[in-house]
C-alpha cells in the first residue's frame, strides 16, 4: 500500500464568503504554518451568476473582476498577517469545481486542496456537489472542511 504524502510544499485553498470556506481558509493557514508550505488562495468568478446583459457589458465584468481581485487580496493580507511567508492569490473564472480541478491544479501543482463543504449561494445548495465533484476528479488529495 502506498504511503500518503505528508510532505506538503504547496496548499491550495478555495474561498468564498460561506462559513465553511472561512473554516477551510483558517485550516489552510494553520496547516501552511505547520508545514511551511506555500499557500495558494483561489476564488472563482462564476459567470453563470451574470445575466446575458451583464456578460455583454465589459464595464460590469471589469467591475465584478475588480471586486473579486480585492476580495482575494484581503485573504492574502490575512494570511500574511497570520505569519504565512509564501502566499499567492489566484482568480479563476467559470464553474468552481471544474475550473479548480481542470485549470488551477494543473497550473500551480499543489499537493493538497482544502475546500469548504457548503456553497455561499443558498443553505440548501450544498457546495457538497462541487466539493464531491472536486474530491472525485481531483488528481491530488482533497480535504473538505465542515
Amino acid at each position: 500500500m502506498e504511503e500518503p504524502n505528508f510532505d506538503l510544499k504547496k496548499i491550495l485553498v478555495g474561498v468564498d464568503n460561506s462559513d465553511d470556506a472561512q473554516k477551510a481558509f483558517k485550516y489552510a493557514i494553520k496547516l501552511s504554518k505547520i508545514t511551511g508550505a506555500k499557500l495558494f488562495i483561489v476564488t472563482v468568478l462564476e459567470d453563470h451568476d451574470m445575466n446575458v446583459y451583464e456578460v455583454l457589458d465589459d464595464d460590469f465584468i471589469h467591475g465584478k473582476r475588480e471586486d473579486v481581485e480585492q476580495h482575494v487580496q484581503e485573504y492574502v493580507k490575512v494570511a500574511e498577517e497570520a505569519g504565512i511567508q509564501d502566499v499567492q492569490g489566484v482568480i479563476a473564472e467559470g464553474n468552481p469545481g471544474e475550473v479548480i480541478v481542470e485549470d488551477v491544479i494543473p497550473k500551480y501543482h499543489p499537493d493538497l486542496l482544502i475546500i469548504g463543504s457548503l456553497d455561499v449561494k443558498s443553505p440548501k445548495k450544498l457546495f457538497g456537489s462541487q466539493a464531491a465533484s472536486m474530491a472525485k476528479h481531483s488528481p491530488i488529495s482533497v480535504l473538505v472542511i465542515r
